[in-house]
C-alpha cells in the first residue's frame, strides 16, 4: 500500500479521490442518458466532493504531479463540464426543435469548449502543488454549480433563459474575473 503516499505514483491517494470524481462522472451521464436526473445530480454533487478533497489531500500529504494535474484537469473536465451541459441538454433542451433546437446546441457546444479551452490554460499555467490566492476566470466546478442553479429556475426563466445564462457562464470561464481560491 506504500503506491498510496508515493507522489510519483499514479495511484496516490489523491489521484484515486479524482479517478472516483471520474466515476461519479461517467454514472452520472448513464442515469443522464435514462432520464433518472435525480441519480445524476447525487453523483455529480458526490464527484464534486471528491474534487474538493483530492486537491487538499495532494498538497498535505505532498502527492501533487503532473500526472494528478492532468487528471484532475479531465475529472474537471468530465464532471464540471459534459455533466452539467449533457445534463441541461436533456432535461431543458430535449423537446426543442428547428431553429431552437440549433441554438441549444451551440449554446452547449460553446460551453463544453470554454471548458474545454479554460482548463487547458490552467494546466498549461500550473505548477504541481502550487495554489495560487485567486483564479482568473469562473473555475470549472463554480461554473457547475451556477449551471446546476440555472436548471433549478428553468422552470421560471425557460429554455431561453437557460441559454443565455449558459453563454453568460460559458464567458466568464475564460474572463478576467478574479475568483477567490477557497
Amino acid at each position: 500500500m506504500q503506491f498510496l503516499w508515493r507522489s510519483e505514483s499514479h495511484f496516490n491517494l489523491a489521484n484515486l479521490f479524482t479517478m472516483v470524481n471520474i466515476t461519479c462522472g461517467l454514472l452520472a451521464t448513464y442515469f443522464i442518458t435514462q432520464d433518472a436526473f435525480v441519480y445524476a445530480v447525487i453523483l455529480a454533487w458526490i464527484g464534486g466532493a471528491f474534487d474538493i478533497f483530492d486537491g487538499k489531500i495532494a498538497r498535505k500529504f505532498n502527492l501533487s504531479n503532473e500526472f494528478g494535474v492532468q487528471l484532475d484537469s479531465f475529472a474537471d473536465f468530465l464532471s464540471f463540464v459534459l455533466v452539467p451541459t449533457f445534463f441541461i441538454f436533456q432535461s431543458v433542451y430535449a423537446d426543442l426543435s428547428g431553429l431552437a433546437l440549433i441554438a441549444a446546441s451551440v449554446a452547449s457546444v460553446y460551453y463544453v469548449i470554454s471548458g474545454l479551452r479554460r482548463l487547458i490554460q490552467f494546466n498549461i499555467n500550473a505548477d504541481a502543488g502550487e495554489v495560487a490566492k485567486y483564479f482568473t476566470g469562473v473555475p470549472t466546478p463554480l461554473g457547475a454549480i451556477l449551471l446546476w442553479l440555472v436548471w433549478l429556475g428553468s422552470g421560471f426563466i425557460g429554455w431561453m433563459g437557460v441559454l443565455a445564462l449558459m453563454i453568460v457562464i460559458g464567458a466568464l470561464l475564460n474572463s478576467k474575473v478574479k475568483i477567490p481560491h477557497l
